[in-house]
């Protein structure tokens, strides 16, 4: 199918335009609102050409795969005549109890929720950026006298620019991303954003006495350009939502357009810059320092206890739909330490996976199970890559076990990436499709990336042997 025939046959299924409220999505789905969840046809849905798996939550998830579901999604969304009004969600397991589990949202769930929905659309540009950063970094690594060379350096500038265009303003797109999800206006949540990291703040926290002692470091003032991060901004842009809601409540029609953005702005960059942007630069340094007593550990011991269990347990999180919340903490690292410590080591789930898929579809073969092998042999070379959800939606997770033995091959490749203090540039792509961004951390890029290729190897290995050992041939066989 084209994908306007496919976005044509996937709206005739949900229902037809009047049953959709709104639609929007991530990496590999699209994702629907619906008035009415009844009028859906979910095995009609299940059985179109193109799509690879639907799962039925608060929304409804049709999993297309990486590239194709925005171009049908954008497609969608103009046959169905809805915008993107629907929040990003995360992934969840289809089991009947972890589907139950699911369902409770309870107060840390929620926030988690919020955070992923502010961050995750951000992930195509998080992704450009580190990658830059890791080929500027490799480019001069390679060639340390790039700079003579005019090819080289023009292509270093370059580089340079792409990643600094989003790490330099990240405030200000979370600004406005929160914005959206609070209910403000955008542009006034970017420009709260954009003012954290403006150096004007510089000049007010000495005359509030919250500089540092003459001759003192900089980065130790309680206020500073930058202090809280994105998380100052989540807050303060919480806080834009609610004045901003307010004001406009108060104010006459006839002068709302014009008076209201400048009342809101100057009642909340206040107490944002006295208040939100101290209290969270000492949590943003809290989170950051446990996280690092742990990755960047003296012990390796206690980095490889940290890696396997931060590899084992991803997927769980995953199914859970709490693996969004950690973008926070990614993106505190990037801001506070230049490079992620924990990602690399989560990564390795994926790869876990792709063993175990691996020992299934072997085993698949032996039974005669010709279904399973094609679900394999069409989610394997995506799971390599790095695109983990046709794995996990087609084979994994309906078994049960190897969702277990996955985990656990992780593990391995998790414990050894962690032990050699392997750290990214950014976050997002995996598997093999990761490699660039792997260049941070202690030794050199080459050095980290071979880590990181080999940790891959240890969790396919890993992942490949527990399953094959544990999973009996006659659970594949009915599978």
């Amino acid at each position: 199918m084209t994908n306007q025939e496919l976005s044509l046959k996937i709206l005739e299924l949900v229902g037809g335009k009047e049953n959709v409220t709104a639609a929007t999505n991530c990496m590999t789905r699209l994702r629907v609102n619906l008035k009415d969840y009844a009028k859906a046809d979910i095995e009609g849905l299940k059985n179109v050409e193109g799509v690879l798996q639907v799962i039925q939550m608060d929304n409804l998830h049709i999993v297309l795969g990486p590239g194709k579901a925005k171009k049908v999604t954008d497609q969608f969304k103009e046959d169905a005549g809805v915008a993107a009004g629907m929040s990003t969600e995360a992934n969840w397991q289809e089991n009947k109890a972890a589907m139950k589990a699911g369902q409770k949202q309870g107060k840390v769930k929620t926030a988690l929720k919020a955070v992923g929905d502010i961050f995750v659309p951000l992930i195509p540009g998080v992704i450009a950026a580190g990658i830059c950063s890791g080929l500027a970094g490799l480019l001069a690594f390679a060639c340390p006298g790039y700079a003579d060379n005019k090819v080289l350096y023009i292509l270093h500038q370059i580089l340079t620019m792409i990643n600094t265009a989003f790490m330099g303003s990240i405030t200000a797109w979370a600004g406005y991303r929160a914005a959206e999800k609070f209910g403000a206006t955008p542009i006034l949540g970017g420009m709260l954003g954009a003012i954290t990291a403006m150096a004007n703040i510089n000049n007010i926290a000495p005359l509030v006495g919250m500089w540092v002692p003459e001759g003192g470091d900089p980065l130790n003032a309680v206020l500073r350009a930058g202090r809280g991060g994105v998380l100052a901004v989540i807050f303060g842009v919480l806080l834009l939502a609610k004045v901003e809601k307010w004001v406009r409540s108060k104010m006459p029609d006839s002068l709302d357009i014009v008076v209201s953005p400048l009342v809101v702005m100057i009642i909340c960059v206040i107490p944002y810059i006295l208040i939100i942007m101290p209290i969270t630069g000492l949590i943003s340094n809290g989170l950051v320092s446990i996280v690092g007593a742990v990755c960047m550990s003296e012990s390796v011991f206690i980095r490889m206890i940290a890696g396997f269990l931060g590899s084992f347990l991803f997927l769980p999180l995953v199914a859970m739909g709490m693996h969004h919340g950690l973008v926070a903490l990614y993106t505190v690292q990037l801001e506070t330490i230049g490079f992620v410590t924990l990602y690399p080591a989560l990564a390795m789930a994926g790869a876990g996976q792709v063993g175990a898929a691996i020992a299934i579809w072997l085993k698949a073969k032996k039974t005669g199970n010709k279904r399973m092998m094609s679900v394999i042999g069409g989610a394997l070379p995506a799971g390599v890559l790095g695109i983990g959800e046709p794995l996990i939606y087609g084979v994994t997770l309906p078994m049960g076990k190897p969702f277990i033995t996955a985990g656990l091959g992780a593990g391995f490749g998790g414990m050894f990436c962690m032990a050699m203090k392997v750290a990214a540039t950014t976050w997002g792509p995996s598997g093999i499709l990761a490699l660039p961004i792997m260049v941070a951390g202690g030794n050199s890029p080459v050095t980290q990336m071979v880590c990181y290729a080999v940790g891959l190897v240890i969790s396919y290995v890993m992942g490949f042997l527990i399953t094959n050992f544990t999973l009996k041939d006659s659970e594949v066989a009915h599978a």
